[in-house]
């Protein structure tokens, strides 16, 4: 048996080809529980563009503490997990599992595994690195091992045949260091990884996260994951979750559950944050007011330039946002009261910075009715290059804005979310031989 190689430290090599040239950086590594031993079958290896594709480990040459080196052969298309596969990182660590000891057993969590290359050059599960668990912690002592990625608990190196429960996990698992392999992602590609997980592994991830990084996410998922996840948090957590989300998705998510679900959902948030959502939702959904945001940057005629920048400065703003500011009488929030044009954020920092936003709006830019429909929206933005409408009622009042972003999720496929890492005219991946079928 060759030496051992733990799992931990494969994650995040760079992948290169026999000419030295970047591949891709491993994500996880895929094995099998078919047949007599357990194998590492392959790696999921994210490559440019974010793509998470299969790559057979009978085409990894050698492992070295700085780079993985491969024969330079990859199939681009997008990884699908088996139902025969696990994947070590997503699914085996922090498992719950007995271990069998001379001594006597004890209940543990999986911290790491170690796979080595056997004779007939197949990679085989040898060793577990386990955490003993059901030790006391002050709370004191959990907020400093979570600064230090330190975790409490005796530690063993135990051969794979003491352990019971590696196979499948039929208790609460532990996402933490599921997220810290992942914390280097951006949330529309951690998004992805969460939609590959199994449903349960998809509950605990959630219940992992907090709650502005949740919503972040959900923003960012398919409409059957986001009813599945929402569902399956506590009730209140749940609307806390809403509240963090923008508006717009927010509503949009309220109206795809059962009425009753998201009634009592709006019941349990704050009267602020519900009162827009239940008026978004009375909006046909391909209709400006259906599309819309309640929450634009709004500022009254008096207001400075330098408050302005202030305000799209904010870091929690989405760039669509933060590149216009919409100047109205008060009140400023919606629904405002006359709404008087838009400052673009190039305007913005053309300006002195005592001048009024009143000054320099664009007179050219004329707001959209909350009735317009996706086609007038779409050939609005396209025509006169913008990334933001505002939307006003029939009074001429302030009721939102429509974004880029918003109309795009309109306009493309229902599925684009699931396929838009799908590449054209690959072939499928024999797994067991990492030949092409």
């Amino acid at each position: 048996m060759s030496t051992r190689i733990f799992v931990s430290r494969i994650a995040g090599l760079t992948v290169l080809d026999p000419l030295g040239d970047r591949v891709g950086l491993v994500r996880d590594v895929v094995v099998s529980f078919t047949g007599r031993n357990p194998r590492a079958i392959g790696l999921v290896i994210e490559v440019p563009g974010k793509k998470r594709v299969f790559l057979p480990m009978t085409r990894v040459t050698s492992i070295d503490p700085a780079a993985l080196i491969s024969t330079g052969l990859v199939n681009m298309r997008r990884f699908e997990q088996r139902a025969t596969e696990t994947l070590v990182l997503a699914e085996m660590f922090e498992r719950r599992v007995t271990v069998n000891d001379p001594d006597g057993s004890f209940e543990a969590v999986v911290e790491d595994i170690a796979i080595a290359r056997n004779a007939r050059r197949d990679w085989i599960l040898t060793k577990v690195f386990v955490r003993q668990s059901g030790q006391a912690q002050s709370s004191t002592s959990r907020a400093v091992s979570r600064l230090i990625r330190r975790r409490p608990g005796t530690t063993s190196l135990v051969d794979l045949d003491q352990v019971q429960g590696l196979r499948r996990q039929s208790g609460a698992q532990s996402a933490e260091r599921l997220l810290e392999t992942y914390e280097d992602l951006r949330v529309a590609d951690l998004a992805e990884v969460i939609h590959d997980l199994n449903p349960k592994r998809r509950a605990e991830v959630a219940a992992a996260l907090d709650d502005s990084r949740l919503a972040d996410i959900l923003e960012e998922l398919p409409e059957e994951d986001q009813i599945e996840i929402i569902g399956g948090l506590e009730r209140g957590r749940a609307a806390d979750v809403l509240e963090a989300m923008e508006p717009d998705d927010a509503a949009d998510l309220l109206a795809d559950l059962p009425p009753e679900q998201a009634e009592h959902l709006l019941q349990l948030m704050a009267p602020d944050d519900a009162a827009p959502l239940r008026r978004l939702m009375t909006y046909e959904e391909n209709t400006a007011g259906g599309m819309m945001t309640s929450e634009p940057v709004i500022l009254g005629p008096d207001a400075t330039i330098a408050e302005a920048l202030a305000m799209i400065r904010r870091e929690e703003l989405a760039p669509t946002l933060a590149s216009a500011v919409f100047v109205c009488r008060p009140p400023l929030e919606t629904p405002t009261g006359r709404f008087i044009g838009l400052v673009h954020a190039q305007r913005l920092l053309r300006e002195p910075p005592n001048t009024s936003v009143g000054m320099a709006v664009d007179q050219t830019v004329e707001a959209i009715p909350v009735d317009a429909n996706l086609e007038e929206v779409t050939r609005t933005l396209a025509t006169y290059d913008l990334v933001v409408l505002p939307v006003v009622d029939e009074n001429g009042y302030l009721l939102g804005a429509v974004s880029v972003d918003d109309v795009l999720d309109h306009i493309l496929p229902d599925d684009w979310r699931e396929g838009r890492h799908d590449v054209r005219n690959a072939s499928s991946v024999n797994r067991s031989g990492g030949g092409l079928r």
